[in-house]
């Protein structure tokens, strides 16, 4: 006889022969049904005992059946059975729960093999009994375990947790398994975790915070989901730190998970720059404003109207200012400038400022100056200055300071020389003293050479002495002024101190003149008693003129001379 071998669904059969029968070997339905928490594992037994091998073994969501009279499963009595059920699962932080039971004929219920239900006996009736029970963190198994003598069959059993307030005080168990992602594409960040094995969890709250900062109060989201997105999630460059909390029906929340922290792409451009100046330097038009914060850069921006086109004319690191050196001296600008960060995000722009460059452009320095002492103060000539925008010359005279191996020429205000002259006649006592002079150059913008550069040809010079060998004496009653010749006039004479009114009173004045050739002051002109003024228009232009003034008495006599000079140029 051939052997045979048969495959079947659960329970498996083995066929083998023995003393040429076929018989059928079982396998224990218990050892071959598994289920998974929290489905109860049911086992059905032809006793009240549980002794022996379940008649049958299975799988049952809740302990809620009502066999009647009859047979709770094929293979089984009527009456003189038993049912056992067990479920080993996570009560996650654990806590107060209520267990309720009901039972025609006798139910006990254990956890962790400790009895906490006990209706055990034949009734005729079903019996009911609720109990509260506070279960430790963590796996437990509950067991449930009916019989029935006699007549109707009927089992309930159920546990749940208590979620008032005033009863549960139990926070659930942390969150497990977070994680975040961040999409730099989109800016959202997504925090998943693991689910809560709490049974009487009411969801999820994600909190989220700044780094450096604290977690705020209220949290950012609720769920009861295990994952959550966050989308409006600010794209500064900013890091930003996660933690979930559960919370339960009684409103107990956990605490947080660790961190879970993501650096966000940045897209937030920083605040436009305030308080725009500008100021015209030697060197360009420096444009200045506020420090942004966030800033790592900034760009100029030029136009030559207030509405016009703005192109960049420039950029700085740290700066708060940039100097346009191309701006052209004369011309209004107008400047707009913005701020960048570190990701190159550029701001808006500021409100514009306008300015013109001032010409602040000194022209060259005067050269070739030449000085010749004559006998009415010095002639100068000097080189004609090639700037294209000079508007006028300033001859300086000054003392000589110091000792012979150092001295310094002490200028003194100077006299004003148009752009088209390049000599000057400078009228001046010629009495023999050293003296030094500077022609400086001056633009049409106020610039000066000299106060610029601090540098000039300086010409040192001796001037001529023309004084007469006969001194003026001393002593005369009257005071004469000279004047040098303005135009056609002459040299200009007046005087006071003899009048009509004084107790010396004189018949008339007389004029006299030095002459160098002949060594003597001469007559000029006599005057009548009420004379104050006279014009010598004899006087040589482009020297000095000596005068004596004398009143004359009415024997013919003279008063003590009073003198005075006259410049006049060429």
């Amino acid at each position: 006889m051939r052997n045979l071998a048969l495959r079947a669904t659960a329970p498996a059969v083995v066929l083998a022969t023995a003393s040429g029968l076929l018989t059928a070997l079982a396998a224990p339905a218990s050892a071959a049904t598994t289920c998974a928490s929290p489905v109860f594992k049911r086992q059905f037994f032809a006793n009240t005992t549980f002794s022996g091998t379940p008649k049958k073994t299975d799988c049952d969501n809740a302990v809620d059946q009502n066999w009647g009279t009859g047979a709770p499963t094929s293979g089984l009595p009527s009456n003189n059975f038993g049912v056992r059920w067990t479920v080993t699962r996570d009560f996650g932080s654990g806590g107060p729960f209520s267990f309720a039971a009901q039972a025609q004929d006798g139910i006990r219920v254990y956890l962790d093999n400790v009895r906490k239900v006990d209706l055990w006996k034949n009734v005729s009736t079903t019996v009911k009994k609720t109990v509260n029970v506070t279960i430790p963190s963590g796996r437990h198994t509950l067991r449930i375990d009916f019989v029935n003598w006699t007549g109707t069959a009927n089992v309930k059993f159920g546990y749940t947790p208590r979620t008032s307030a005033t009863v549960d005080t139990v926070k659930p168990l942390t969150p497990t398994g977070t994680s975040v992602t961040y999409d730099q594409a989109t800016g959202k960040a997504k925090l998943t975790w693991a689910k809560n094995k709490e049974m009487d969890l009411a969801g999820y709250r994600v909190y989220r915070r700044l780094n450096g900062a604290s977690y705020g109060s209220t949290p950012l989201a609720t769920t009861t989901s295990t994952s959550y997105t966050d989308a409006g999630l600010p794209v500064t460059g900013a890091i930003y730190s996660y933690e979930v909390r559960a919370y339960d029906k009684a409103g107990n929340e956990s605490t947080g998970t660790a961190d879970q922290a993501v650096t966000t792409v940045d897209r937030t451009a920083p605040a436009a720059p305030t308080g725009l100046t500008t100021d015209s330097e030697s060197e360009g038009l420096r444009v200045s404003w506020g420090s942004v914060s966030g800033a790592a850069s900034y760009r100029v921006y030029r136009a030559a109207s207030a509405e016009g086109t703005y192109s960049r004319v420039g950029s700085t690191t740290s700066q708060v200012s940039y100097v346009d050196s191309s701006a052209v001296e004369g011309s209004t600008y107008y400047y707009r400038v913005t701020a960048l960060d570190a990701a190159g995000n550029e701001s808006a722009r500021s409100a514009a400022v306008s300015d013109s460059r001032v010409d602040l452009t000194a022209p060259s320095a005067v050269t070739g100056l030449n000085v010749t002492p004559t006998e009415y103060g010095f002639a100068l000539r000097w080189d004609a200055n090639p700037t294209a925008d000079l508007e006028r010359y300033v001859v300086r005279r000054g003392e000589l300071l110091g000792d012979e191996e150092e001295r310094v020429c002490s200028l003194y205000p100077g006299y004003y020389v148009s752009a088209d002259t390049t000599s000057y006649d400078y009228a001046l006592l010629p009495d023999g003293e050293e003296t030094c002079f500077i022609v400086d150059a001056i633009d049409d913008a106020g610039n000066s050479s000299f106060q610029w550069t601090g540098e000039a040809q300086v010409v040192t010079v001796t001037e001529l002495d023309t004084t007469p060998s006969v001194a003026t004496p001393e002593g005369s009653p009257l005071t004469l002024e000279a004047t040098g010749a303005e135009g056609d006039e002459g040299n200009r004479l007046t005087w006071y101190g003899l009048g009509e009114d004084s107790p010396e009173a004189v018949g008339g004045y007389r004029v006299h003149r030095w002459n160098p050739a002949t060594g003597a002051y001469e007559k000029i002109a006599d005057l009548g008693a009420g004379s104050i003024e006279y014009f010598d228009t004899g006087a040589e232009r482009g020297t000095t003129s000596y005068y004596w003034l004398t009143g004359v008495k009415a024997d013919g006599t003279e008063t003590l001379p009073a003198g005075d000079w006259a410049v006049t140029t060429p």
